[in-house]
């Protein structure tokens, strides 16, 4: 079924594709690499009828928004996320950001910080890559190009969710599988590069001085620790584990982590 909220926007030269669904305050959720605003479908729907105005774009390079090839920065994410607020009219949201959008969303904060109510990071890292990562990141970007997103998609599923759910749930795999094989691979090569290249955000979590939920899957395969890290940065991050849940506890837990997000957006209001 087609998605009667969305609608395009020309930001930064670039045609940006988004779903604005409900009334209320503003929350915006930011999709990760190789995923595209559908990895979202549902908790549009359950807090748009929860009172929030919920802004789910398609990241340039990805879903259905004008591609950018060659390499694409965190800043120049983050600076498209503004403008569209720009466009729309909006002083602030409660950002959500997964994964690579995890880094977006804390560049916002960098860049644009009276844009943020309030900061939600899940199954992400606030650490610049050291040269290893600069290299690995740059590498898996050429194999993005020579190979193709099928290759890809398969090659990163069973990290992108627990192994466990790809044997158990099958559709929930397919689900994940289809996005990361249906994204454009010229997308996702230049944001893959632009991830290398990306600021430490450390300091930035350190002098956070707005709220603050650190979600993560129990089985993330990518954390190492992460999401402790990061609770540990910002003062008074509360920090949510997702039990049954790989790196991407929306789509694996979905009810777990509705009502994570639900409690932290209620505290917000009182």
């Amino acid at each position: 079924m087609p998605d009667v909220s969305a609608a395009t926007a020309r930001i930064n030269g670039v045609t940006m594709t988004y779903t604005d669904r409900g009334e209320g305050p503003v929350l915006l959720l930011l999709h990760g690499h190789a995923y595209d605003r559908s990895m979202w479908a549902r908790q549009v729907e359950v807090f748009a009828g929860r009172g929030w105005r919920v802004l789910a774009p398609d990241l340039r390079g990805f879903g259905e928004s004008e591609i950018t090839e060659g390499i694409v920065y965190t800043e120049e994410f983050a600076d498209d996320v503004a403008g569209l607020l720009d466009h729309l009219g909006i002083d602030r949201a409660v950002v959500v950001g997964f994964s690579m959008s995890g880094q977006i969303a804390m560049e916002l904060l960098h860049r644009h910080p009276a844009r943020v109510r309030a900061l939600v990071v899940n199954d992400t890292v606030p650490e610049a890559e050291d040269t290893e990562g600069r290299r690995r990141r740059h590498v898996t970007a050429d194999a993005i190009l020579a190979g193709g997103m099928e290759a890809y998609g398969r090659s990163v599923l069973a990290k992108m969710v627990a192994e466990f759910t790809v044997e158990s749930r099958p559709e929930v795999a397919a689900e994940v599988l289809a996005m990361l094989q249906n994204a454009p691979a010229k997308g996702a090569a230049a944001a893959m590069r632009g991830r290398a290249e990306r600021r430490d955000f450390t300091e930035l979590l350190r002098g956070a001085r707005l709220p603050v939920l650190v979600v993560v899957g129990a089985d993330d395969a990518f954390d190492g620790g992460a999401a402790r890290r990061m609770a540990a940065l910002a003062p008074g991050a509360e920090l949510v584990v997702v039990d049954g849940a790989g790196h991407t506890p929306n789509i694996e837990q979905p009810a777990a982590f509705d009502d994570a997000l639900d409690a932290f957006l209620r505290g917000l209001e009182t």
